[in-house]
């Protein structure tokens, strides 16, 4: 798998692909490479920035300057011979460059090509510039998100467009067409992916219930985004914070209980003032404690109350270390760094995440061999400033 892609959409779905077990190859220009490397904070003796690393673990890396002849032609081999080329430039760059579906598929059939871009290969945003931030704006999920409806809209926390609408949805799109070619023949595809479809597609209940009510959803006031008080998150005496989601009436009724409230358990659909009325009972009964004692009480009742845990707590959490969701990864320097595994790599025997991120240009010369290349061939690239080899 060649993977030309930077950042982070198609990493991640490479990532994903990687710890899958296929053999990711990552094509770099000879310039900067993947921007990504430069993205502090840096990964001490390993000369890459911790999202890189995290991103490329067990990848392999060949830098070529595709705007050259040589650089070009040697990328042509590498294709000839690959299942899947992963790109997320904007839509029409690879056709420049030569490389592009058409080119690839006329000389290897079988190859599938992922583009992964912001707003789709075709209509009229395809060639728009943007980010996470933009394309979750225009999928309606970043005016749902924030305090309430006279609060302006806040920045998901997560990347949710590149990730999940991006990476993980290339990454689906990748497998099921590898399955689709092994039942037509061998035929190719050309897989296009757009970061916007894919956030939008997360709102789809919403976006059902918007159709069927006419109504416009609002901010902070609907059920699963802080509009109900079973389902929101309570500051704690010290600060810290609770997730509750005591959306079904056992769940609500346990947790008045618990809190010494069971006067509200009748109030879990109050609405309008009654609804403020009953989440601020809640909140002051639950600022009466500290996150942790909160944990210890309720610990063994069905509640649906978790702890909101800070970055820094979550790899030690009790729930990650029983099933072993992060390990200690190597790194380019010699030392290790704790990555999560990635959930798609859970199934009996799964091996754990391989090798650390490669520097730039790193298998350049083993890639290319294994390629065709003859040594000479690849020395003439590397004289010529067409590739890059570290």
């Amino acid at each position: 798998m060649l993977d030309l892609s930077r950042l982070l959409p198609g990493p991640y779905a490479t990532l994903l692909l990687a710890d899958l077990g296929a053999d990711v190859v990552k094509v770099e220009d000879t310039g900067l490479g993947d921007y990504l490397r430069l993205l502090p904070p840096a990964v001490p003796g390993a000369g890459v920035g911790a999202a890189f690393a995290a991103l490329n673990r067990g990848k392999r890396s060949v830098a070529l300057d595709l705007k050259r002849p040589e650089g070009r032609d040697a990328f042509l081999r590498l294709a000839d011979g690959a299942d899947v080329v992963v790109e997320s430039f904007r839509p029409g760059v690879l056709d420049r460059l030569a490389v592009g579906y058409d080119v690839l598929a006329a000389r290897n059939p079988r190859v599938i090509v992922c583009a992964i871009s912001g707003y789709g290969q075709d209509g009229p945003y395809r060639d728009r510039a943007g980010h996470d931030l933009n394309y979750v704006a225009l999928a309606g999920a970043l005016g749902l998100n924030g305090a309430g409806a006279a609060a302006p809209p806040h920045p998901l926390s997560v990347q949710l467009a590149d990730i999940a609408g991006g990476g993980l949805y290339a990454a689906i799109a990748v497998l099921a067409a590898l399955a689709g070619r092994a039942a037509d023949g061998g035929r190719g595809r050309h897989l296009d992916v757009s970061m916007t479809d894919g956030a939008a597609s997360f709102l789809l209940h919403d976006l059902a219930a918007a159709a069927v009510t006419g109504t416009n959803l609002r901010r902070g006031e609907e059920l699963l985004i802080g509009g109900s008080p079973t389902y929101r998150v309570y500051e704690t005496a010290d600060g810290k914070f609770l997730s509750v989601g005591a959306l079904e009436p056992k769940f609500w009724g346990a947790l008045c209980e618990a809190l010494g409230r069971s006067d509200l358990a009748s109030q879990a659909n109050a609405q309008g003032e009654e609804r403020a009325a009953v989440a601020a009972e809640v909140a002051a009964a639950i600022r009466t404690r500290t996150r942790d004692d909160w944990v210890a009480r309720f610990a063994g009742l069905d509640v649906c109350v978790e702890p909101v845990l800070d970055n820094d707590e979550v790899a030690a959490h009790p729930l990650h270390a029983a099933r072993g969701s992060f390990v200690d990864a190597a790194t380019a320097g010699g030392g290790t760094l704790r990555l999560m595994v990635t959930p798609a790599a859970r199934w009996s025997g799964a091996a754990p995440p391989r090798g650390p991120a490669p520097r730039q240009g790193e298998h350049t010369r083993a890639v290319l061999a294994e390629a065709g290349l003859a040594s000479t061939e690849i020395d003439r690239l590397v004289q010529a400033g067409a590739a890059l080899s570290s």
